[in-house]
């Protein structure tokens, strides 16, 4: 998490400091969600035959490569950011599909909210401290050094993967028969609003903010946007340890609703910020309530994953689903950069976000259920 983080937030703004405009940007995140879609169920049967483990092992292989290729995108140009586009889609679909997989295998029943608050605490750390790493290294050094270094993390990521076991059965086929769809359809019309979520507070606003807030002329933005991003932090931190013990008290569904209300209120306020400050302020609010659905909603959906008898099938399709929204969220964002231009249809797009991610709170997780 450290060495994707470390880099990932400063993609789009590399891109446009090289000439690339925002409405390329907007088509290229679409594509690379179109990718992802295409590649879950293939990645979902590498899972079945090999193990999780093996699975995200491979996932930071490809990482590593599309980040070097990445480098020289000011040189090579068009091939070499559709090379990091299908590499990093690659690497972050096996790695999303075989973490939630892992992870749901190996959590406790009774005490899962609690295991889930520590891996979003050091989650949590690793997001919140790499902006502020890959910042300050892309203001010293440029862009260029923060992806090599982030590089070399993931190779050194690598070396625990060599020395576990895989946590299920490997050598397994991907069974949809008797798949129990009545289980797990509200599941997945909430994963659509996850996916515009993701799409929305993790690439949107961030350009938003890097173009028409701090200003891209220099490398200092990179340093800037850090300290905005790592912000969050400390209220990342209080927040997920506080909402793991009320998901083991089985007020999950609660929590729910509520991190969902609120996140879809800071999209509503997001076209009116004008200052670093707000921004900064924004970015805590909507980290604590992210944090809150995201840890409620996995809460869920691994119990889902555990009823469903069709873990990796079951977590396929969520992967699935959450590009889907992604990729519907990006058409919208290319229809309104076309009309209404760059600054002006990334702002009308947090109108269109915020009603649509009140999705997020539709499921009925049976694990919830009074």
């Amino acid at each position: 998490m450290l060495a994707i983080n470390i880099s990932a937030a400063f993609i789009a703004i590399f891109l446009y400091q090289n000439g690339y405009s925002i409405l390329f940007i907007a088509g290229y995140g679409t594509c690379y969600f179109i990718a992802k879609a295409i590649l879950t169920f293939p990645a979902a049967k590498y899972a079945a035959r090999f193990g999780p483990k093996h699975g995200i092992l491979l996932s930071n292989l490809l990482y590593i490569p599309s980040l070097i290729i990445f480098t020289y995108m000011p040189d090579w140009g068009l091939p070499a950011i559709i090379a990091t586009g299908f590499l990093q889609a690659s690497s972050v679909t096996l790695y999303g599909l075989c973490h939630m997989v892992d992870f749901s295998k190996v959590k406790s029943a009774d005490h899962a909210g609690k295991e889930i608050a520590f891996m979003t605490i050091f989650e949590k750390i690793a997001t919140g401290l790499s902006p502020l790493m890959g910042g300050f290294l892309a203001f010293m050094a440029g862009p260029r050094a923060t992806l090599w270094v982030a590089a070399i993390l993931l190779a050194l990521a690598t070396v625990p993967l060599l020395r576990t076991a895989e946590p299920t059965a490997t050598g397994q086929k991907l069974v949809f028969r008797g798949f129990p769809w009545r289980l797990a359809w509200r599941s997945y019309v909430a994963e659509l609003g996850i996916g515009v979520d993701v799409l929305a507070s993790g690439g949107v606003w961030l350009l938003m903010v890097a173009v028409a807030i701090l200003g891209v002329n220099s490398n200092q933005v990179y340093a800037e946007m850090g300290v905005l991003m790592s912000v969050v932090l400390l209220a990342a931190l209080a927040a997920s340890y506080t909402y793991g013990k009320l998901i083991d008290k089985r007020r999950g569904g609660e929590l729910l609703r509520i991190s969902v209300i609120a996140n879809s209120l800071v999209h509503l306020s997001r076209p009116f910020i004008t200052s670093p400050v707000i921004v900064a302020g924004t970015n805590m609010v909507n980290e604590a309530a992210t944090t809150g659905y995201t840890m409620a909603y996995t809460r869920g959906m691994f119990d889902t994953a555990d009823r469903s008898g069709h873990r990796i099938v079951y977590l396929a399709g969520i992967e699935l689903m959450l590009n889907l929204g992604a990729i519907l969220a990006g058409i919208v964002l290319v229809a309104f950069v076309l009309w209404f231009g760059p600054t002006h249809g990334m702002s009308y797009f947090f109108f269109v976000v915020a009603p649509v991610t009140l999705l997020i709170a539709t499921p009925k997780f049976p694990l919830y259920r009074k």
